[in-house]
């Protein structure tokens, strides 16, 4: 009769023991589900629009709680686009109230008649895209373009225009895929 309280005890403990991981492993995804749906998200990049910063394939990922947007910060954009089925990934230019001037003929983006220091740019800013300017951003608003200048569709095309900050799914913080560029 011993025997079998122990053999039992010992049968309870394991079922304890079992259960408390289950329910750490449970616990721990319901904690990793609410992370990477509204604080971090992954997105993989389309395109040509953003080279030489990111490369179609790349994988991504966002910060998307509480994100306000700043200069030079890389967003993703929700925003139906035409033509267009997956999200924008542009890099933030301007903000509300900023005049946002470009010389097509020199390749230059002026801010606030400020030359922009692009060295994350693959090329001078040529492409006229339907946009005259200068343009002022409006309230709730931000200005942008595809480091890749010339062959990005942004708010130099009519058909994407100023984005509303409400269309921003966040910021990306850093790049997952592939590993030799983590």
């Amino acid at each position: 009769m011993g025997a079998e309280r122990t053999g039992d005890s010992r049968g309870i403990k394991v079922l304890k023991e079992l259960y408390e991981w289950l329910e750490a492993i449970v616990f721990s995804l319901v904690v990793m589900f609410a992370l990477f749906s509204f604080v971090f998200r992954t997105i993989q990049v389309y395109g040509i629009s953003m080279q030489s910063t990111l490369h179609e394939g790349d994988r991504l990922i966002l910060l998307s709680a509480l994100y306000e947007p700043d200069y030079e910060d890389i967003v993703v954009v929700t925003q139906v686009v035409s033509n267009e089925d997956y999200p924008l990934i542009k890099r933030v230019i301007g903000l509300p109230g900023d005049e946002i001037d470009i010389d097509f003929q020199a390749g230059i983006v002026y801010r606030n008649g400020e030359v922009l220091d692009e060295p994350y740019i693959n090329e001078p800013t040529h492409l006229y895209e339907g946009v005259n300017f200068p343009v002022t951003v409006p309230e709730g608003c931000v200005f942008v373009m595809g480091d890749n200048r010339n062959y990005s569709k942004d708010s130099r095309n009519p058909d994407v225009g100023m984005i509303d900050k409400k269309y921003l799914l966040g910021k990306v913080i850093f790049r997952i895929w592939p590993l030799s560029k983590l």
